[in-house]
């Protein structure tokens, strides 16, 4: 009997970490294997969860695509990742593409034509495509709104996104779907174990990123500097780990080191898993400036590890009926610093939300529910969606 599952090919960037990446993988992971076969377009394979994905899941990665290494001129790189994306539609037969960040969008919105694509968008466009682009922005804007136009469906992690996306984009209103992003709970208990393994000696704080503009490690440094002569007698020392790695980490830590910091702050490095990092903190800060859905904060929360964020985006949607972490406005040290303080003189208040925010991730962002959402939408059947 033939097979009747849909080919359904993931696309993103790499395996090195993100959260997008690991959205993916966990999609990889988890659709259901009687109804799709699920194969896996990477500009690149490179990263710490290439070894997760797995082993029937077919790799479709560009950089195996050899260079003819004619003239460069604008367009090129991008030209050349289309017509590789339109061989592996053609030749592995792909019914549906799922095409998330702006970046797998605008190859995916020239290559997949007569193919259903459902395309994910997991920030706020109108602030991310400026920061993370700089150039040719306008032309690359005017060619994501043709690419989310020609989608089937479009998918917004957070209500901030999604209003975001239809302004930026010209998008229908009401057009964009909302899909929380799924964290595994369960999964991330038992790999660092039941019980969390607190510092005894420090108040430990950790901050989880890649080291660009928008994820506001220099908020962060700044805010720091303002605790010395503020932090409670009652709390042991501070010490920050900031996990990651990325384009800013050395002028971070020269920043660090002018402000007498440099005993304070521990630049660890990427990890192929924080988790263990952050079960072991005493609390996770999040300084973005701008955020789709924070995967860090979700997997802080599921591990019960107290939140400090900025309302940057999306996050603000994770503070429900109860408390569920300590806020800050985006971009601005001085109150990233007083959340910072209200957090370590209100040890009571930071088990409250802490238990509050773990009951939100089980209830709101359970894999399986949200796995089964994704699924709908994928199936060649299922009408588009207009909200």
């Amino acid at each position: 009997m033939p097979d009747q599952r849909k080919r359904v090919l993931l696309m993103v960037s790499s395996m090195r970490g993100g959260g997008s990446e690991r959205q993916v993988l966990l999609l990889s992971q988890t659709l259901d294997r009687s109804r799709f076969e699920p194969h896996l377009y990477l500009t690149a394979a490179a990263g710490e969860f290439l070894g997760q994905v797995p082993s029937d899941v077919p790799i479709h990665s560009f950089d195996s695509c050899r260079d003819s290494g004619r003239v460069y001129f604008p367009g090129r790189q991008l030209r050349r990742q289309t017509e590789f994306l339109r061989g592996v539609i053609r030749d592995n037969k792909i019914d549906v593409v799922y095409d998330r960040t702006f970046h797998m969008t605008l190859i995916a919105g020239k290559a997949a034509a007569g193919v259903r694509r459902v395309s994910t968008i997991v920030s706020p466009p109108h602030l991310a495509l400026p920061l993370v682009e700089k150039r040719f922005v306008a032309l690359k804007r005017r060619r994501l709104a043709a690419a989310y136009r020609g989608s089937d469906v479009v998918v917004a992690v957070s209500g901030q996104a999604a209003q975001s996306a239809e302004s930026y984009y010209g998008l229908p209103t009401g057009s964009v779907v909302v899909i929380k992003n799924p964290v595994d709970a369960i999964g991330l208990r038992k790999a660092v174990g039941a019980a969390p393994p607190r510092y005894s000696d420090q108040t430990v704080l950790v901050c989880v990123g890649r080291m660009t503009d928008e994820k506001g490690h220099a908020d962060l440094i700044d805010a720091l500097a303002m605790l010395q002569s503020k932090w409670p007698e009652t709390r042991s020392a501070w010490t920050m780990r900031m996990i990651g790695d990325g384009p800013l980490r050395g002028e971070l830590q020269a920043r660090a080191e002018s402000l007498g910091l440099e005993s304070r702050i521990q630049f660890v490095g990427s990890l192929a898993s924080a988790a263990a990092e952050i079960n072991a903190a005493d609390a996770l800060v999040l300084p973005s400036r701008f955020e789709g859905m924070p995967n860090v904060v979700l997997e802080a929360m599921a591990l019960g590890t107290p939140v400090i964020a900025t309302r940057a985006g999306g996050a603000i949607e994770l503070q429900a009926d109860a408390p569920t972490a300590f806020w800050a406005d985006p971009g601005n040290p001085p109150s990233l610093a007083q959340a910072i303080l209200e957090f370590a003189a209100n040890p009571d208040q930071a088990a409250t939300q802490r238990l509050a925010a773990q009951q939100q991730i089980e209830s709101d962002h359970a894999p399986a529910a949200i796995t089964r959402q994704i699924e709908q939408l994928l199936s060649p059947t299922a009408k588009r969606e207009t909200g």
